[in-house]
């Protein structure tokens, strides 16, 4: 049974625009499929619970080829069961697809469902596989292959896709500007790093959170062959060391976030390498306007860093603030960093007034 509702709601808002009546003139509308395919694309990109979208592909045909033509952003991850069987059933009608979020609570993708996907998806732009712990390199091998013109793609979670996977993905898969490898231990390790360096030079946003294998030869891969990064998440990559802060402050100028909690070998070097980054762009020869620097730095549990050194980077980047509610820069677990401030908290301190002692008599 079709959930009428929203479908009705939808086509009521086209009467109320007065689009229906001009196209229908005066034919009498007593059936879904007496309303012309331009108005159905228009209701399907009204609706906003996709649920109701894929029953209402079991209406009639009319509705079939609204949807196989119009449906561009699909989310199924209300699906709780069988979520591999809708997505081979839906891919093939699907052909204009853009963006398609496959989020799971619990691993029900298996390969063949993405490999349907690249058979029949190849205009897809936007991809989130988040916890397919079911997922093996054939998933990659078939995107690779099918959606050469993936920008957004989150793996995040995907524990069993390997490096060897995101070499041969990126290889081909060239347009990327947002990567999510949090927690894919097995696939981000320097190998893939240095495949995404070669390959991905308009890449601007990584998530590498808890890729213990990722080291410093990897991330100055990345600086080297990723000049446009901006978003970089390190945190708990606890083998890397100042060279790969280095390589990204010298090679990476446009980088406005970064990542480094409980990278325990991160030393004041690397804090300094930042200030000095953010010097040079201030010459004018090499200014570019609008340009912040970092604007958000975690360097938690970052515990071989003093105070003089990361003052020294809160005083050269603005918009890094230590104070309530604007805390851009994190500095939990580093109990000797409690003198660090940005300015305006120094500034809301001073303009505390000032209250004399009263001695007593």
């Amino acid at each position: 049974m079709v959930r009428s509702e929203e479908l009705n709601q939808c086509f009521e808002k086209l009467m109320m625009t007065g689009d229906i009546s001009k196209k229908m003139g005066r034919a009498a509308i007593t059936e879904w499929k007496d309303i012309p395919m331009e108005l159905l694309l228009r209701i399907v990109s009204l609706v906003d619970d996709h649920r109701t979208i894929i029953m209402a592909s079991q209406v009639c045909i009319g509705w079939r080829e609204a949807i196989s033509l119009g449906l561009t952003h699909l989310c199924l991850s209300w699906c709780k069961n069988n979520m591999s069987n809708l997505v081979i059933s839906l891919a093939p009608k699907l052909q204009n697809l853009q963006s398609l979020v496959l989020r799971q609570d619990k691993p029900q993708l298996e390969d063949i469902a993405v490999e349907t996907i690249a058979r029949h998806c190849h205009d897809l732009q936007d991809l989130d596989l988040s916890k397919s712990f079911k997922l093996t390199d054939r998933s990659l091998y078939a995107l690779a292959h099918g959606c050469p013109n993936l920008v957004k793609l989150n793996i995040s979670g995907c524990t069993s896709f390997s490096d060897h996977g995101i070499e041969y993905l990126t290889g081909f898969c060239r347009k990327l500007k947002i990567l999510n490898l949090c927690g894919c231990v097995g696939a981000a390790t320097d190998l893939a790093l240095q495949a995404i360096g070669r390959n991905c030079n308009q890449l601007q946003s990584l998530n590498l959170g808890w890729c213990e294998n990722v080291g410093d030869v990897g991330v100055m891969s990345l600086a080297y062959g990723c000049p446009d990064l901006r978003t970089l998440d390190l945190c708990g990559c606890v083998c890397i060391t100042d060279d790969s802060v280095i390589a990204l402050a010298n090679r990476c100028p446009h980088l406005t976030s970064l990542g480094l909690y409980y990278c325990q070998n991160i030393t004041d070097r690397a804090m300094y390498s930042l200030v000095h980054s953010q010097g040079k762009k201030k010459k004018p020869s090499t200014s570019m306007k609008g340009e912040e620097g970092l604007k958000s730095l975690n360097i938690s549990q970052c515990t071989a860093l003093t105070p003089s050194a990361v003052q020294a980077l809160c005083d050269c980047f603005p918009a890094l603030h230590t104070c309530s509610g604007r805390h851009s820069l994190v500095m939990s677990g580093c109990l000797n960093l409690t003198s660090v401030h940005c300015a305006c908290a120094v500034q809301a301190h001073r303009s505390l007034p000032y209250v004399p002692h009263h001695h007593a008599h």
